[in-house]
């Protein structure tokens, strides 16, 4: 029997934003290569009234097809309207306004059996909308910012907390994220731990040497994986960088928070030891984990970051804060180390990896257990449980 599964998520790929919510994309994909799963994604976009919709960042959204194949996969791209920085509460229910009639019709072509939402705001208000008019069981995976931030929002948490609580079932991309969720009084008994993967073929190791060599680095180099946000920690790492004489550090993101990097940089005197790489088309980012001696991410908040698991594939130990799915991850000393959010600290941990470089293999070995096969396994078993107590 065919598990057909609508997928709503606002992280997702397009043409005019290629890297984001790349992992929401793989994790589809690899749902929909499994024998009886039928995926429809659907991908609101949001876009506010004009002149800013004439912007050039929501005129590439605008140009998009409103239908699509992606990847193998069949994406839906409905608009509904925002209003930035101010709008967060209401997008719930202007998404749903917009996309109710799509997912009626094509509910009533071929009928759905489960909602998998990817995200908890606006996706998981938005799912319990649709399934209180159409019927269909949900499910919602919290990632990170989506309980720390929406569910933390005194205008956004009753949403969320109302969003698990008429759930089905809820995946967490960490135990650490289970028991945030827990202590918000949402059902632990609801939730299941649900890990990201990797593509381990394509995140290997790799002669540092020689990808330093193709891509111009010299020296000890210090990557930053992430996008430019004060959240992500990425000040902590220039106020480091006078304690690393001859380290290179490089961010691979962007974001507004560059410009206050980059003066932050000047006035320490290290703006030469810095690059910023802008963002880096996922297939390119092995290639700079390579290059890297340590992967560096001082967040104040995470779920389980990819870019963790990504540089560990890659044999690149990582320098993290306390936060999320780190204890999870780093279960052997040579994998990196757990820092406080502190430039002594951080430069300290990084300076002994410089020293002390530990065995590729075994830093790799960390991320095998993350594969896009245990995590497909895990969503199928969880999306035919959530349709049969639908069902039932």
């Amino acid at each position: 029997m065919t598990l057909n599964v609508l997928m709503l998520s606002t992280l997702f790929p397009d043409m005019s934003r290629p890297n984001f919510g790349v992992f929401v994309e793989r994790q589809a994909r690899e749902l929909a290569s499994r024998e009886g799963v039928r995926v429809t994604v659907v991908a609101p976009l949001g876009v506010p009234p004009w002149p800013l919709s004439a912007t050039k960042r929501y005129a590439a959204l605008r140009a998009l097809p409103r239908k699509e194949r992606w990847q193998d996969l069949t994406v839906y791209r409905p608009t509904f309207p925002i209003i930035p920085k101010f709008g967060g509460r209401l997008n719930v229910g202007s998404m749903t306004r917009a996309i109710l009639p799509l997912v009626r019709q094509l509910h009533q072509q071929q009928p759905f059996d489960v909602i998998d939402a990817s995200f908890f705001f606006p996706d998981g208000p938005v799912a319990q909308r649709l399934s209180r008019a159409l019927g269909i069981p949900y499910s919602v995976k919290a990632r990170g910012a989506d309980i720390h931030y929406w569910g933390a929002r005194n205008d956004t948490r009753k949403m969320v907390k109302r969003a698990a609580d008429d759930a089905v079932g809820l995946l967490a991309v960490s135990g650490a994220m289970r028991r945030s969720m827990t202590r918000m009084g949402i059902d632990e008994e609801k939730i299941r731990v649900h890990y990201t993967g990797v593509d381990l073929d394509r995140f290997e190791i790799a002669d540092r040497a020689a990808a330093k060599e193709a891509l111009g680095f010299e020296g000890p180099v210090v990557l930053c994986v992430g996008a430019l946000i004060p959240r992500k920690g990425q000040d902590l790492l220039v106020q480091a960088l006078p304690l690393l004489p001859g380290v290179t550090l490089l961010f691979a993101g962007q974001g507004q928070y560059r410009r206050a990097l980059e003066k932050l940089a000047a006035d320490l005197g290290v703006d030469r030891r810095i690059g910023f790489l802008g963002s880096v088309p996922h297939d390119r980012l092995p290639r700079i984990y390579a290059a890297a001696d340590v992967m560096a991410l001082p967040s104040s908040s995470e779920g389980l970051a990819n870019a963790w698991v990504e540089a560990l594939a890659c044999g690149t130990p990582i320098v993290i804060t306390d936060v999320g799915g780190a204890r999870e991850l780093l279960d052997r000393p040579e994998a990196g180390q757990i820092v406080a959010r502190e430039p002594e600290a951080i430069a300290a941990a990084i300076s002994d990896i410089l020293i002390n470089p530990p065995d590729r293999e075994a830093v790799r070995e960390t991320a095998l257990r993350f594969t896009w096969a245990t995590n497909g396994d895990t969503l199928v078993e969880h999306l035919h449980g959530i349709a049969a107590k639908g069902a039932g």
